[in-house]
């Protein structure tokens, strides 16, 4: 069908009328310039247009913007087998040698032909020296020649090339545009296909028309002449608009264990893991539509029936939460190239997605890295409060203290008092982990320092996860104050007490490590950011790469 029903002229042209348009009034002006560079995804029209352009410019009744596709000319064009019109594969003619027999033919004249054309199709695929060599002959070639280049990547063509061409980028086709007009080839090949098979197919497709064409193709073989939406999805592997809308509501509601069940009977049932990490995208782009523009959302993905569930879940979530989760999808679709574990990496995606709302504030991390602000702020505040309440109305009565909005330690901080109430306001899990070989202390008269030795080092990755620490804060806070902070600390922190000497001596790496732990970067990362090395290059701190020093040379400096 790709072939069958290829553009034949201008008109046909789906989706490109701006640049049809643009070479029509050329052809009529006779202003057809002698190098054109067409780019655009696969599959929008790129080597037809560049066809349909050879045809007008052949045509014995030409040069003409409508070429009669009748003349032995345009018959010859349109099926590859011109010789005046040569079609060459940049991928496998992309040596020097080839373009300098193309230097060679351009000096003869066209055997029949007003115009001696070149197509090259993949022209990003030419090697540097054959663009180099091609520069002079594009530049200024005789007037019987005319090139078309065609490319995907053009970022790959040099910029000397571009600028010796007119540039024209090809669209992708709206899935709009695919479904009308599959239906008009379904229609002719007398063949019956349900609308919502063929926006299936539309929207599989990317943009691309012949990519349409050819699963148009395989879905009517498949279905033996009666295309439904369950055998499209059956062929194909694509998960049902319901079940993607389900997966979707589990996320929304946070309900984890539900979205992976889903997810692992969709995929069960024959769903391509792909498929559905593609739609969940979409899905998730729509909720993320409707959650800005309301019921001014037309350019979606999933309409019909289930608008209205979607636009109910689009109103309980956070705009910033859907944009964190298109983050989400998107990476992992990325992650899926070269990969063999693709369902694991779907449904760690699915994980996190029902975790965003687990993710912190940017205030509450301005907090973490300066616990200074808060309890100035706080500060201020009792401080004012204080002035006020000394204030006795007009009336000589005085007003009866108002109770305080959360717990305080009243006076000089004391350990005693703040610890046990901090670990009652915990869960289990969590209270042991904090218990289990840590030492908290009290610095200064607003931070709890909470330092783990090497032994517990578990523990503290446990208790330094984001959610944990919010936890360990929030309790903290309803304990002491709302201007208190906890800071979580690895032994060897400049805050911690002595510790004995170690009696075995450090290998010259471990050592070393040590002594980079000093270095003023790290130093002020652990105070401010309350982040821990875990792994130190070779090279850090030194002003080039130097090897690190020989083992059985421990006195040499690194």
């Amino acid at each position: 069908m790709a072939r069958r029903y290829r553009p034949r002229q201008f008109a046909d042209l789906l989706g490109q009328e701006s640049i049809a348009q643009t070479l029509i009034n050329a052809l009529k002006t006779g202003t057809v310039a002698h190098a054109y560079l067409f780019t655009g995804a696969r599959g929008v029209g790129k080597t037809s247009c560049a066809r349909i352009l050879a045809k007008a410019l052949n045509c014995q009744k030409g040069p003409t913007p409508t070429p009669c596709d009748q003349c032995s000319s345009c018959e010859a064009i349109g099926e590859g087998e011109d010789i005046d019109v040569r079609e060459i594969d940049g991928a496998s003619n992309r040596g020097i040698d080839d373009v300098r027999a193309i230097r060679q033919e351009v000096a003869t004249r066209p055997t029949r032909s007003r115009y001696k054309i070149y197509i090259i199709d993949e022209v990003h695929m030419l090697t540097k020296e054959s663009f180099n060599a091609l520069l002079k002959t594009l530049e200024e070639p005789p007037d019987h020649v005319k090139f078309i280049f065609a490319t995907t990547e053009i970022q790959k063509v040099p910029v000397t090339i571009v600028s010796r061409c007119q540039r024209f980028d090809f669209a992708q086709l709206s899935a709009e545009r695919i479904m009308a007009h599959l239906r008009r080839i379904v229609e002719t090949e007398g063949h019956v296909a349900e609308d919502e098979a063929l926006e299936l197919l539309a929207r599989r497709a990317g943009g691309s028309m012949r990519d349409a064409q050819s699963l148009l193709d395989q879905a009517l073989a498949f279905s033996d002449g009666t295309m439904t939406a369950t055998a499209v999805r059956q062929l194909f592997g694509l998960p049902r608009g319901e079940v993607v809308s389900q997966i979707g509501a589990a996320l929304v509601h946070r309900d984890t264990a539900a979205a992976l069940r889903l997810l692992q009977e969709s995929c069960r049932a024959g769903s391509a893991p792909v498929d559905l990490l593609d739609q969940l995208i979409d899905y998730w782009r729509d909720l993320l539509m409707l959650a800005c523009l309301g019921k001014d959302a037309r350019t979606l993905n999933f309409g019909g029936s289930l608008r209205e569930t979607m636009a109910a879940q689009a109103t309980s979530i956070d705009v910033d939460l859907l944009l964190a989760g298109l983050d989400v999808l998107t990476a992992a679709r990325q992650r899926l190239r070269g990969t063999a574990h693709v369902s694991t990496i779907l449904e760690t995606a699915i994980v996190r997605l029902s975790r965003l709302d687990q993710l912190l504030p940017i205030g509450q991390l301005l907090e973490r890295a300066d616990p200074s602000r808060t309890s100035s702020t706080a500060g201020v505040e009792s401080s004012q409060t204080s002035a006020s309440s000394t204030k006795e109305p007009a009336s000589g009565k005085k007003k009866s203290p108002e109770p305080p909005t959360s717990p305080s330690i009243q006076g000089p901080p004391n350990l005693d008092d703040v610890w046990p109430k901090l670990l009652d306001r915990l869960g289990f899990v969590l209270k042991t982990r904090l218990q289990t070989g840590s030492r908290p202390a009290i610095l200064g008269p607003n931070t709890l320092v909470i330092t783990f030795p090497s032994e517990y080092n578990a523990a503290y990755e446990y208790c330094a996860q984001p959610v944990s620490r919010q936890q360990i804060e929030e309790a903290l806070r309803a304990s002491a104050g709302p201007s208190w902070s906890v800071r979580l600390e690895r032994e060897g922190s400049p805050h911690e007490s002595p510790q004995p000497a170690v009696t075995t001596p450090a290998s010259p790496r471990i050592r070393w490590e040590q002594t980079m732990k000093k270095h003023p970067l790290l130093t002020h990362a652990r105070e401010v950011l309350d982040a821990i090395p875990t792994n130190i290059d070779p090279d850090f701190g030194q002003p080039s790469a130097q090897p690190m020093r020989d083992e059985t040379n421990p006195t040499e400096e690194p």
